[in-house]
């Protein structure tokens, strides 16, 4: 049942993460625009061009700011990490610990026992 959850809760995580991708690349424009135009504002002399710096970072602040809800995405795809992360860990602990309860796992050990 646990497991079931898991790989419920992970497929609701990836299809949260595809539905945000879009929005999520747009962000990631917008920041990156955002940096852009903050480096050509401080490099920039003239007041007219600071101006326009600035005009240009205000419309591209309002395009990265009505994408914020992208980093829904974000936070499913970490959300998926952990899923997998968890699931990666799981089954090698599950091995070692069956491997020295179950009886069955070394045959030579066992028929040299019945030997005996």
């Amino acid at each position: 049942m646990n497991s079931f959850l898991l790989f419920l809760l992970a497929v609701i995580a990836l299809i949260i993460f595809l539905v945000n991708l879009g929005p999520l690349i747009l962000f990631g424009a917008g920041v990156l625009l955002l940096y852009v135009i903050f480096k050509q504002y401080m490099k920039t002399e003239s007041t007219g061009a600071k101006v326009f710096w600035v005009i240009l970072g205000l419309i591209v602040l309002s395009m990265t700011v009505s994408n914020i809800y992208a980093l829904a995405g974000v936070l499913a795809l970490y959300i998926l990490y952990l899923i997998f992360k968890k699931d990666k860990e799981k089954p090698e602990k599950a091995r070692s610990s069956n491997s020295n309860e179950d009886p069955f796992t070394n045959f030579e050990r066992e028929w040299a026992d019945l030997k005996k």
